[in-house]
């Protein structure tokens, strides 16, 4: 089974991919985990992503493609596979259908975990840390909560939102989410592979709903 899993930054999307892989027994690649591979192995893409990345510069898309396309041309991955982070734009999708067809594979399902943007902001600006390096202990306002409002149960710190937690930076991330995704979620669909989840409610019943649309 070979499946692409899309979802917003806060969605629980990873947390489902661990499940899922775990249950069906393939491996979840990452777009991190493919670039730390190549970079470790020394691939040629991964040397070719190490020039841009070394002089902190967006790696195009063109070697994240060559990246991936190496990665998927591992055995490992012979009974499938799901994809978290990739494709990430319409042109990388394509790209990933051009690598399949010519393996005469394809992808199974892509499934989206679906969270309205409401509730992206409200679990992604809950979060709070604890300010002493020492500690780092994380919180959350409305699903773990300090004892005592802005203070730290471990070390007795002040709490804070970090500045890449704030609503305005969530809301700059969304909508770059959304004009990326937004193409992604029309083509699988109009392919017949989209698989629509609601990803609001217990962990369980989530990957319950999405056990039931890959059966």
């Amino acid at each position: 089974m070979r499946i692409v899993l899309l979802g917003g930054p806060g969605s629980g999307k990873g947390t489902q991919a661990k499940m899922l892989t775990e249950k069906i027994g393939v491996p979840q690649i990452s777009t991190g985990d493919i670039f730390r591979a190549a970079l470790k192995e020394g691939t040629p893409m991964g040397l070719k992503a190490k020039t841009y990345m070394d002089k902190g510069e967006l790696v195009p898309d063109d070697v994240v493609i060559g990246v991936v396309e190496e990665r998927l041309s591992k055995p490992d991955l012979d009974k499938g596979y799901m994809l978290d982070g990739f494709p990430r734009t319409l042109p990388q999708a394509e790209a990933l259908d051009n690598i399949l067809n010519a393996r005469q594979t394809s992808i199974d399902h892509a499934v989206l975990v679906d969270v309205p943007d409401e509730e992206l902001v409200a679990r992604l600006s809950g979060r709070r840390t604890c300010r002493n390096s020492d500690c780092g202990a994380m919180y959350h306002v409305m699903f773990n909560p300090p004892k005592k409002e802005g203070i730290c149960d471990k070390c007795g710190g002040e709490l804070y939102q970090r500045d890449d937690d704030s609503e305005a930076t969530i809301r700059e991330r969304l909508t770059v989410y959304n004009n990326q995704t937004a193409p992604l979620i029309d083509y699988y669909e109009t392919k017949g592979l989209l698989r629509r989840v609601k990803g609001v409610g217990p962990i369980n019943e989530i990957f319950a709903a999405i056990e039931k649309v890959l059966a």
